[in-house]
């Protein structure tokens, strides 16, 4: 008897130890997976300020491109840069140079935080099929790669809050004159989708794709390949012994690679843009030329769009609004880059995205 109680206390502590044991893998199992949840939260919230602070600083800016892009040809109202903030300053006070912002804001923050965790997630994916092929563990990402990646993480993001883009854009160029107001961007959804149905949510989306895949994509290619090639070369003492740049040098490789980017997609922006007006009967006066006239509106697809914009007012409609958006995107883009850095520095996450 005293042996087979030896026999069941063993038995018993040898069950205490490896329910312990059980206890302590399971422990380490989870603390990678919450690790990695904290991860993903903190870049999103990254990508979020990053996008929203960028975007609040040149609202005005963004406006005037749009408006720009728009603009009824039989009218001139907006003319340059500056005479057309002069314009909206003169005719709609402070609050019309960030009309529409909020709504953007409403957009981009999702947008941008889904943005930068979709390219950094399809850097990852890429860079490791980009190593199982070349059976070299120590590959990097080439320019090609990163350009992929950004298409990847454009496409997902523009069309999770395609919607609100379109939102934006009719609230956007609204005036004092407008014959019909949404009062809102909940106000403005429901509208659209009752007079115009689901489907005019998505007015333009196609072009938005395929301009979306040069603009984000050039976005993220080259501010890497500028970055990696200024720590590898370290030309005019831009980079220390820490192989690190500094916020003015970042700045500089986020303007350079927001201007290639928006130069490419540009008249595509134009294009979408211009479609998500088409079937809205109330239309602004920026397009109707304050009732007097009707500018023609109605376009079947993109290419028709291409068309008729090129056939009625020259190859350089294409570009309308590009200097403001010159002016707006570089400083848009270096904010966006260097907030979401600083962010996820502050936030404690490693913010190499291209290893």
């Amino acid at each position: 008897m005293a042996s087979e109680d030896v026999k069941a206390s063993e038995s018993a502590v040898e069950k205490i130890v490896n329910l312990a044991e059980e206890a302590k893998l399971a422990r380490q199992e989870i603390r990678p997976t919450s690790h990695a949840v904290i991860s993903i939260c903190k870049s999103l919230v990254a990508g979020g300020v990053a996008g929203g602070l960028s975007r609040t600083a040149v609202a005005p800016l963004e406006r005037l491109k749009i408006l720009l892009q728009v603009q009824n040809p039989h009218s001139i109202k907006y003319n340059g840069t500056i005479s057309g903030l002069k314009y909206i300053w003169r005719t709609e006070g402070f609050k019309g140079l960030f009309k529409g912002n909020g709504t953007n804001c409403a957009r981009i923050v999702p947008n941008s935080a889904v943005k930068f965790f979709s390219y950094e997630q399809a850097s990852k994916g890429i860079l490791y099929l980009y190593q199982q092929q070349t059976g070299n563990e120590d590959a990097q990402l080439t320019p090609i790669l990163r350009l992929g990646a950004g298409a990847c993480a454009g496409i997902i993001a523009m069309s999770a809050t395609y919607p609100m883009d379109m939102v934006r854009g009719r609230i956007t160029v609204q005036t004092e004159k407008s014959p019909y107001q949404y009062r809102g961007m909940v106000h403005a959804l429901s509208t659209i989708l009752r007079e115009e149905g689901p489907r005019a949510l998505y007015k333009g989306w196609l072009p938005s794709v395929i301009g979306v895949i040069p603009y984000v994509g050039l976005n993220f290619a080259v501010y890497e390949s500028l970055k990696d090639w200024l720590v590898k070369t370290k030309p005019l003492g831009l980079v220390d012994d820490s192989a690190e740049l500094g916020v003015v040098t970042r700045l500089a490789c986020g303007a350079v690679a927001g201007t290639v980017g928006q130069t490419v997609a540009y008249p595509l922006d134009v294009v979408r843009r211009r479609m998500q007006m088409v079937g809205w009967k109330d239309a602004s006066s920026i397009l109707t030329g304050d009732g007097r006239s009707k500018a023609p509106l109605e376009y079947s697809g993109m290419i028709d769009t291409f068309r008729k914009t090129v056939k009625y007012e020259g190859f350089r409609a294409l570009y309308k609004g590009l200097v403001p958006n010159s002016v707006k995107v570089v400083p848009s883009i270096a904010i966006a880059f260097v907030t979401y850095e600083q962010v996820k520095e502050l936030l404690g996450v490693e913010i190499r995205i291209s290893d």
